[in-house]
């Protein structure tokens, strides 16, 4: 008698099902981000504008210690109560009755919505070998589209209805996607036996042990540094005389480039029959590509075309790293998941706050230039270890 592979347990349904979970669970670190101005309006004289970066600490601080447990513990089992979790912070964020509580809130809204990092790694246990690639692509699609629609969501939802609005609908949400998780999901065994503390120990000796774990992380926090840069100046700039559009305008952008998250799955396949390496290296040389685009042709046809291009690109090289790293130690996929993703995380704060630098002291030009820079490092990296190997 053999027990049956994990892989006969994921099918198309399955896979969606983990797709749309992890867009929900990511969408709730943007949601606030359109809404900052109506908060401050409703609590006037509080510290309303720490909120976007309480939530982002509060990821940043999920992925580094809640996301590692998925080698310890039960996936499903820590999947479930992570969303119940993420459901009690959106209560306490929907009823705070001062800035200072809805920053606390946020915190814990931040840690929770890391669930999404615990839905990646697991898709990748469950998957076949043979179309690892794809999976993934498919669940990163989701992902990502929940981070750029969340903005065109709570935008409108707080424009019409009100921000505590906006929390009271994720409530349920996330308590309707515990369910679905709870009712999907098969059960998982951890492979791991080390304890917590060895366990975020080992984060480090995963870096120094995988040359192909490090250029993954470097690469991919490049390449989402300039896709930050991108997306935290183009409200201002779409605001200039050039366009005179308001910030709804902003919002309709992340439904176009989710035209490009969308196709992301083909890389998936190309990368599950052709190798991910060369993926990856395509995925940079077209945000090179759409950088160029961006900077030599200003005009909005430009950036829609330029903004489907980049996100394509990006979620591209994320799908096929994660393709990689996967691969290096199936055991410690949730940890290799966290050196990936939290250093894309440094890479998009880090992008963010050299892209306001850049518009600033050079305008559109500048923070093109900012882009196209992050990106051909990501390229140049990427062509030096194809002459290594």
């Amino acid at each position: 008698m053999h027990a049956p592979q994990p892989t006969a347990r994921l099918g198309r349904g399955l896979t969606f099902a983990m797709a749309a979970a992890a867009g929900i669970a990511v969408a709730n670190i943007y949601y606030n981000q359109p809404l900052l101005g109506i908060i401050e309006r409703d609590l006037p004289g509080q510290p309303a504008g720490l909120v976007p970066t309480a939530t982002q600490l509060g990821y940043a601080a999920g992925l580094f210690l809640l996301v590692p447990l998925g080698d310890l513990h039960e996936r499903k089992r820590l999947i479930i109560l992570q969303f119940l979790v993420l459901a009690a912070a959106l209560v306490a964020a929907a009823l705070a009755p001062n800035a200072w509580m809805l920053i606390g809130a946020s915190l814990l809204v931040g840690a929770a919505a890391s669930v999404a990092q615990q839905i990646v790694p697991f898709a990748a246990h469950l998957a076949d070998p043979a179309r690892r690639g794809q999976t993934v692509g498919t669940v990163m699609a989701g992902l990502l589209c929940g981070i750029l629609l969340s903005r065109t969501l709570s935008g409108f939802v707080g424009t019409h209805w009100g921000w505590r609005e906006m929390f009271w609908l994720g409530v349920p949400l996330a308590l309707g996607t515990a369910a679905v998780m709870a009712w999907r999901l098969p059960r998982s065994e951890p492979e791991a036996t080390l304890g917590y503390g060895a366990l975020l120990g080992s984060l480090g000796s995963l870096w120094r042990e995988f040359p192909a774990l490090r250029l993954a992380a470097i690469t991919q926090a490049l390449l989402f540094a300039g896709f930050t840069a991108f997306w935290t100046i183009l409200a201002v700039y779409l605001q200039t005389p050039r366009f005179s559009l308001g910030a709804d305008v902003a919002g309709l952008f992340g439904v176009v480039g989710a035209a490009g998250i969308l196709g992301a799955p083909l890389a998936g396949r190309i990368a599950d029959k052709r190798g991910p390496h060369l993926v990856v290296l395509i995925g940079a040389l077209l945000a090179v590509a759409s950088w160029l685009l961006f900077g030599l042709w200003a005009g909005i046809a430009a950036l829609v075309i330029g903004v489907v291009v980049l996100d394509f690109a990006v979620q591209s090289a994320l799908v096929s790293n994660q393709h990689i790293i996967f691969a290096l130690r199936p055991e410690a996929r949730a940890r290799l998941n966290t050196v990936l993703m939290g250093s894309m995380f440094l890479g998009a704060s880090a992008g963010s706050a050299t892209a306001t630098f850049a518009w600033e002291t050079g305008g559109w030009t500048g923070v093109a230039l900012l882009g196209g820079g992050l990106s051909l490092a990501a390229a140049l990296l990427q062509v030096m270890n194809r002459q290594k190997r």
